[in-house]
């Protein structure tokens, strides 16, 4: 049998391939995982970079602020219990029964008097010359006055500055605009109902809450739509602070996560929450946004954080969901409901408890009305006080530095200056069957040169040409006064009762004969200076200026104030000088200051962010005409409005305040003018069209009343009646100027300087009632 031979060498084997291909996968995952760790890490090294540049710099550029003046109170002041309550209202102070707060009035009327009592408690304020603190005082008000003013101990205090009004500000290029609190001045209840509805879980994460983003998810996608955030406070802050809405969701969410993660490594959750607080947006007024929640309470409330209840704080975090969604000027009952959610959390997490809630739930929204924003409330003073910063501040730091600009504007006056306006010119346009009459009004202090109101238009709202400051009109009658005035500073020649005739005159002017006519196309004959002016005739102001001369005139207009060019032409005299209102105010204020020049102004101080004065506008004084002579002038200016042009005001003005004005018209009644003063109050009215076209409106018929309109119901005190040293009244004879004596026929009461008195005296005719030829002359002459 043969045996099988076995082969016992091995076989040898292929040798396996190297799995290169799966080799280099691996390495390029790894390379590209190193590469997109290393970008990350770029990327969010430039991130922080981000963070930490913006947190730590300057955040936000802050507006210039400006304010009203603060409304003084002193014994002796003139003010009325509906002026002086409307002024309180403005500044958010609430009326209760008891003042336990900041921002609180008591009032009391008398039952068998006019007087009513007020108890308050005032807010704090920094001004620019000392911090005035928080305090309770007693005011009593009656008959038109200030009649007590104590702190509630029993002491007399001479005077109590409550907090202006703020009145508008210059902003960013970004338009946002915030008041900047600090946490610790936080309502604890604002910040702990925040953290209830926006993040309830702050204190605890990092920045990121992967258990809420999950949460919303889950909502969402049960829902079916986006209905549920999960973003955290420090994600909503990255979001507004450092990210913009133009990126789409995706590219967005990425960077907002890592930042969030970012702040919350390099800063404290107080940090956090504070700039949270004053960034996170809560609604727009025009094109300027209302960022934070202290600018959220005076944008909705006109109240102080500190000083909102519980259903006002919880709409302000209600609307933190969505400021435009739950407007509750344009969707009321939405935002309500969004309200009474934040109120339905509080109580859930105790912070108030069931009578707290269903008061709250139950509250009104107790919101201002709309379009009551601070940025458009007086546009024509505002013009006026940027372009007086602008003589010494550039645009960038008005609109960056968080300037505080304190100024002259009085909320009371202007407030009035616009109710006379929108409620006399359109009765006189419905009287005299017209419309499209354009109007402005100009109102200062007397003495102070402060521009206490200003209309640019007859609407108070207008922003657009500011006829106040732009508007060049020939100011016609408003003249003459400079004309009486040049001839009363040669006292040895002229007095009040100097006669000029009244009789027609003609000049030649540029080649043409000039020759005025009186409104009442009536020749009067030889009369006294007072009565030329009192009556407004043409004929013998031109008669008297061109026997002056037109330099000497004009002369006198210049050193009024006037800066601009007084052309020498016979027409000058009756007022074919073009000028502004603000322009005639400036003139009018000197007649009215007793011959004291003072630039007018709208500026009182101007303060850095840190409170440190900037600027001061300090009060320019200079005496340009003798108080004598001016008080002369005035005199027969306070007879214009007794009998002459202006004497209708005296349909609406207290027969016993004193006032002293002129009316001024152009030809064909183009312009309607008053320019009329107080001891107190100096008013300057323009009326006309834009297109200079004719009006039947003279000075007379239509801006002396909507002057008298404005002053019936504004406290004012009366011109001082007696005479200055050096002036006397005394009995002047009316056809010679000369001396007389109580009694005789046309003998005037009339002020003299006393180093100018007549050297002769005219013979005195007594009155004799058998005689009508006697009776008819005194008649004539007084």
């Amino acid at each position: 049998m043969t045996k099988r031979r076995t082969n016992n060498r091995r076989t040898k084997s292929t040798p396996r391939a190297p799995r290169t291909g799966w080799a280099l996968v691996r390495i390029w995952i790894l390379y590209a995982t190193l590469l997109l760790v290393a970008l990350l890490g770029i990327w969010t090294l430039y991130l922080d970079s981000v963070v930490r540049a913006k947190f730590e710099g300057k955040k936000w550029s802050l507006p210039a602020r400006v304010y009203a003046r603060p409304l003084e109170l002193y014994v002796g002041q003139s003010l009325t219990p509906a002026l002086f309550e409307q002024e309180l209202r403005a500044l958010g102070y609430r009326f209760e029964g008891s003042i336990n707060a900041p921002g609180q009035v008591v009032k009391k009327v008398s039952a068998t008097s006019s007087e009513v009592t007020y108890h308050i408690h005032s807010r704090g304020f920094d001004f620019w010359d000392k911090k005035e603190p928080a305090h309770k005082f007693m005011l009593r008000v009656a008959n038109g006055s200030v009649q007590g003013l104590i702190d509630l101990a029993g002491a007399d205090l001479p005077l109590v500055r409550l907090e202006p009004e703020e009145i508008g500000g210059f902003y960013p290029a970004d338009k946002e605009d915030r008041l900047l609190v600090r946490l610790a001045d936080l309502p604890p209840l604002l910040g702990e109902t925040l953290l209830a509805v926006e993040d309830k879980h702050f204190l605890d994460h990092h920045g990121v809450s992967p258990l809420a983003i999950l949460r919303a998810a889950w909502v969402n996608a049960s829902s079916g739509g986006v209905v549920q955030g999960g973003s955290t406070i420090t994600q909503q802050l990255v979001k507004n602070f450092y990210l913009t809405n133009e990126q789409s969701l995706l590219r967005r969410k990425i960077p907002e996560a890592i930042m969030a993660v970012l702040l919350e490594v390099h800063y404290s959750k107080s940090e956090i929450l504070e700039t949270y607080i004053n960034e996170v947006f809560l609604g727009q007024s025009g094109a300027r946004s209302i960022n934070g929640f202290a600018l959220g309470a005076q944008h909705y409330f006109r109240q102080p954080l500190r000083e909102l209840e519980v259903h006002e704080l919880a709409l302000l975090v209600g609307l933190v969901k969505g400021a435009s969604y739950y407007n509750p000027w344009r969707n009321p009952e939405r935002a309500k409901a969004r309200r009474n959610v934040v109120l339905g959390v509080m109580k859930e997490e105790g912070l108030i408890d069931e009578q707290q809630l269903k008061r709250a739930q139950a509250a009104p929204l107790g919101i201002v009305a709309e379009g009551e924003s601070r940025s458009t409330t007086y546009p024509a003073f505002m013009e006026l006080v940027k372009r007086q910063l602008n003589e010494d501040y550039n645009e960038a730091d008005l609109r960056s530095e968080g300037l505080r600009i304190f100024t002259s504007l009085s909320p009371m006056v202007q407030r009035q200056a616009e109710r006379a306006m929108t409620t006399r010119l359109p009765d006189l346009e419905k009287r005299f069957n017209t419309k499209g009459v354009q109007a402005s009004m100009v109102v200062t202090s007397v003495g102070g040169g402060e521009i206490l109101a200003l209309l640019g238009d007859r609407d108070p709202r207008f922003t657009g040409f500011n006829r106040a400051l732009d508007a060049k009109r020939q100011i016609g009658s408003l003249m003459k006064p400079f004309v009486f005035l040049a001839a009363l500073e040669q006292p040895h020649k002229y007095n009040l009762a100097t006669t000029v005739s009244d009789a027609p005159v003609s000049y030649k002017s540029g080649g043409k004969w000039w020759a005025p006519q009186n409104a009442d196309k009536k020749d009067h004959g030889d009369i006294p200076f007072y009565k030329a002016l009192a009556f407004s005739y043409n004929q013998a102001t031109a008669r008297l200026g061109m026997t002056l001369g037109l330099d000497t005139v004009a002369d006198v207009v210049k050193r009024a104030g006037y800066e601009g060019k007084v052309p020498a032409l016979p027409a000058m005299l009756l007022g074919s000088i073009e000028m502004s209102p603000l322009e005639v105010a400036g003139i009018y204020h000197t007649l009215a200051a007793d011959g004291v020049y003072t630039p007018l102004n709208a500026i009182r101080e101007v303060l850095a962010a840190d409170g440190k004065p900037l600027k001061r506008y300090p009060l320019e004084l200079e005496q340009r005409f003798a108080a004598e002579t001016s008080f002369q002038l005035q005199y027969a200016m306070q007879r214009t409005m007794r009998e002459g042009t202006g004497r209708s005001a005296y349909n609406q003005l207290p027969a016993s305040l004193e006032v002293a004005g002129k009316t001024g018209t152009t030809n064909d009644q183009r312009d309607s003018w008053f320019a009329g003063y107080s001891g107190e109050h100096l008013a300057v009215v323009w009326l006309g069209r834009d297109d200079n076209s004719a009006t039947p409106l003279s000075g007379t018929g239509g801006a002396l009343q909507v002057w008298a309109e404005f002053m019936k119901q504004l406290p004012s005190q009366s011109l001082p009646q007696e005479p200055p040293p050096g002036v006397s009244f005394d009995w002047l004879d009316g056809a010679t100027g000369k001396l007389s004596a109580e009694g005789c026929i046309g003998a005037l009461w009339l002020p003299l300087r006393d180093d100018a008195r007549p050297q002769q005296s005219a013979d005195c005719l007594l009155p004799n009632s058998n005689n009508p030829v006697k009776n008819f002359w005194q008649r004539l002459v007084n």
